[in-house]
């Protein structure tokens, strides 16, 4: 692997980390509610992600059979939505994002139980350093707001365990790699018209929830939720990170959540003190030594 390779794969990572980083952003200013929103983002997403494999001529019906992961998938991922766009209500997008990242540890504490895998010294230090770090965040707010903030910050936690239960699905999904029986497009295509599907259901049970788009802007944020968040910021990623050493990558991909700290504080004016400032760097260095010190 050349300089110039690795060079590269680092810009994808990070261009497509920057990417995602605006998804949050975007949830804030629809004039959609949660719900919602999350249903456009995967049915714009999905579409797209199906032209795509389409265009490619990815196979996308094998049977039915062969649907069971995708459908997990798009079950948790669902719930991640669900939970996060929830969360960004209560404790703003900077700290819901923050806390959808901290899945690192979720998924090392569900592979210790489910797998018989063993915790590394780097996770079993990173997870009381992120519980720490993430008091210094919220402790000042704890108990205003009606308990708006314990309300978000359980929302984010429960999205945190949701994306790990997902990752883990998919990984399931793509375990044969170039063998899977489908495409990585037509894989995501699945998933994503899936979760359309299960948020739609949601809408429709949901009291005054709807499937109307008011305006303008939020048709724009919907349609960028869908290419930026559902497809380009990804797929960029998942484009540079085989050519990066594993901590690097880690490393890049931890501006996602930390930019969308900083959009929190710049767009909305999210009144942050020293101390939660603190806070947000051990929470994210925390997420990065849990996410490098995974055990081999």
């Amino acid at each position: 692997m050349t300089d110039n390779t690795s060079l590269r794969a680092l810009g994808y990572i990070v261009f497509g980390a920057t990417m995602v980083s605006f998804t949050s952003v975007l949830v804030e200013v629809a004039h959609t509610g949660p719900t919602e929103t999350a249903f456009y983002r995967m049915f714009f997403g999905g579409l797209l992600l199906l032209v795509i494999a389409l265009a490619r001529g990815d196979r996308m019906w094998l049977g039915f059979r062969f649907l069971s992961l995708p459908f997990w998938a798009a079950l948790f991922f669902s719930l991640d939505l669900f939970f996060w766009h929830r969360s960004i209500i209560y404790v703003g997008p900077g700290l819901a994002t923050i806390l959808g990242n901290m899945q690192v540890f979720f998924v090392a504490l569900l592979a210790v139980w489910l797998l018989k895998e063993r915790l590394s010294w780097q996770l079993m230090a990173a997870i009381p350093a992120a519980m720490a770090g993430l008091f210094l965040m919220v402790r000042t707010g704890w108990g205003q707001h009606h308990g708006a903030v314990k309300l978000g910050v359980l929302f984010g936690l429960l999205t945190a365990l949701s994306y790990a239960l997902y990752i883990l699905v998919l990984r399931r999904s793509r375990a044969g790699g170039t063998n899977s029986p489908f495409s990585i497009f037509a894989n995501m295509s699945w998933i994503s018209l899936l979760s359309a599907l299960l948020l739609g259901i949601t809408v429709v049970v949901e009291p005054d929830a709807g499937f109307t788009i008011p305006d303008l802007q939020t048709w724009g944020v919907l349609l960028g939720l869908g290419l930026v968040g559902q497809v380009a910021g990804w797929v960029l990623i998942s484009k540079g990170l085989p050519d990066v050493d594993a901590s690097i990558g880690g490393l890049a991909i931890l501006l996602q959540p930390a930019l969308a700290f900083m959009w929190d504080i710049l767009f909305f004016g999210r009144p942050t003190t020293t101390l939660e400032y603190l806070g947000a760097v051990i929470v994210l260095g925390g997420i990065y030594l849990g996410a490098t010190g995974k055990k081999k």
